[in-house]
């Protein structure tokens, strides 16, 4: 079984408080690198991009790592990715501390973690 790894771009790179908001691409550019390099058990990252954080990594694939640009609120293509990933039988993680998408994600069949899991592991 597969394993997928669905990442709320802008809310982990808002729970620290590090100046992400001067710079939301680069914020976003910097933790698709981190997520590039760090050792996660999953075999697909799947990182969600919305807003200015857009213009920080191009949409596709590099490597493990698929980024996605939202249409609008992350929220729905965050739901949307996770559904999929669970509908083709693998098992889903995402990353959000946002508790009322966390129920939604875990309402279709995903593992909810926060962004301290994930930072821990690529830090």
């Amino acid at each position: 079984m597969s394993t997928v790894l669905v990442v709320d771009g802008a809310n982990v790179v808002g729970s620290r408080p590090d100046g992400w908001w001067k710079d939301r691409a680069g914020a976003a550019r910097r933790l698709h690198e981190r997520l590039l390099v760090g050792d996660t058990p999953q075999d697909e990252v799947v990182l969600v991009l919305e807003g200015a954080a857009k213009g920080g990594v191009r949409a596709g694939r590099d490597g493990h790592v698929r980024t996605v640009h939202a249409k609008g609120v992350g929220d729905e293509t965050i739901v949307a990715e996770a559904r999929a990933a669970a509908g083709r039988g693998s098992r889903v993680t995402v990353v959000t501390a946002d508790r009322m998408l966390q129920a939604r994600v875990q309402g279709v069949g995903a593992l909810a973690v926060g962004p301290s899991w994930l930072l821990d592991l690529i830090d």
